[in-house]
């Protein structure tokens, strides 16, 4: 049985959404669960939801890493932390992943010194999926894990992007597309132009530049950039997808005529709200790192930390870290 380490203390909503989709996850994946955190807390939580026969257990760690932790000193500081007991459980192999919804920076940087990374990877890399417009899913990385980056940081993005896509989604051949400010080879800065004929080299369909208005087209499964890009377009797609939902739900309610269009309406924004809601994705996969590490969004509900644990179950039983092993050794990319 695959085993996860759940962080029950991080999220905004914690320990109740890390409790109740744990549940879920164990009576409908047949996954184990090791919640990590306060156990006075999380078995007064789990008394609400959890039948005799899940198979959940407590894992106690004293500490808690907030979202206003600096994350280099919360790694420093907090050593029984709900986020180093679950990292060090996959280090010693007592569970198969980890997932967390806590502060993104404090999760990475200790999956990153307790986990260890790859031999073959120089820097890791956090990639989110996202629903493109021709019924599929993008993903796009890296989002935030690394500010700057060089060429062969994004030559590795491309092949463990891929590699996550064939194995979570299911395509032989997903599309690799480079972020970039224009289509044609010669667009771009400094970095994107160095990688663009070293990416079309390796054994990934690379199917050229991408500009930002092909991140929901669908014309590319992965989309490879550095960090720093990375993490701004994700935050202004999320803030652009809530603001439109209000703006329909204000213009809707503003005259009688919009109101009897809103309710003749409610069911198609009922289908974009759950197309577009992140927590049918669980969390965005921390890949390079030596184990299997998913960070989920801080509003993370259950359904969102439920996806969470069959996301990080599913790159388990894939053996996705050998997968990048194998296939990076062979490309040989190395800073």
């Amino acid at each position: 049985m695959i085993t996860i380490a759940v962080d029950a203390m991080g999220g905004d909503h914690a320990p109740r959404s890390e409790v109740e989709g744990s549940v879920l996850a164990a009576q409908e994946y047949g996954v184990r669960v090791l919640l990590v955190g306060q156990p006075n807390v999380i078995r007064a939580e789990l008394a609400r939801h959890s039948p005799p026969t899940v198979p959940i257990e407590i894992v106690p760690a004293s500490e808690v890493i907030t979202m206003e932790d600096h994350p280099a000193q919360a790694f420093r500081r907090k050593k029984d932390s709900s986020v180093h007991v679950g990292a060090r459980l996959v280090k010693d192999r007592v569970a198969d992943g980890f997932v967390s919804a806590g502060n993104t920076g404090a999760v990475m940087t200790t999956a990153k010194f307790i986990m260890g990374t790859l031999s073959s990877v120089d820097r890791v890399a956090l990639a989110a999926p996202f629903p493109n417009a021709r019924g599929g899913v993008s993903v796009l990385l890296d989002v935030g894990a690394n500010v700057d980056s060089k060429p062969e940081h994004l030559l590795q993005f491309g092949v463990m992007g891929e590699i996550y896509y064939r194995v979570t989604f299911g395509s032989r051949k997903p599309r690799v597309g480079l972020l970039s400010v224009g289509e044609e080879e010669i667009k771009g800065n400094e970095l994107t132009r160095a990688v663009y004929d070293r990416l079309k080299a390796l054994p990934v369909h690379f199917v050229g530049n991408v500009e930002g208005g092909d991140l929901f087209s669908g014309k590319v499964d992965v989309i490879v950039c550095d960090g720093f890009v990375g993490n701004i377009a994700l935050k202004i797609c999320e803030g652009l997808a809530m603001e439109v939902m209000k703006f329909l739900r204000k213009t809707y309610k503003s005259s009688f005529a919009s109101q009897v269009g809103y309710l003749l309406s409610k069911g198609a924004m009922k289908g974009i709200r759950q197309t577009m809601d992140y927590s049918e994705y669980g969390g965005a996969p921390l890949l390079g790192v030596r184990g299997v590490c998913v960070i989920g969004h801080g509003r993370s509900n259950a359904n969102a930390v439920k996806n969470a644990i069959r996301v990080a179950a599913g790159l388990a039983r894939a053996r996705i870290n050998e997968r990048i092993e194998q296939e990076l050794s062979l490309t040989q990319v190395k800073a």
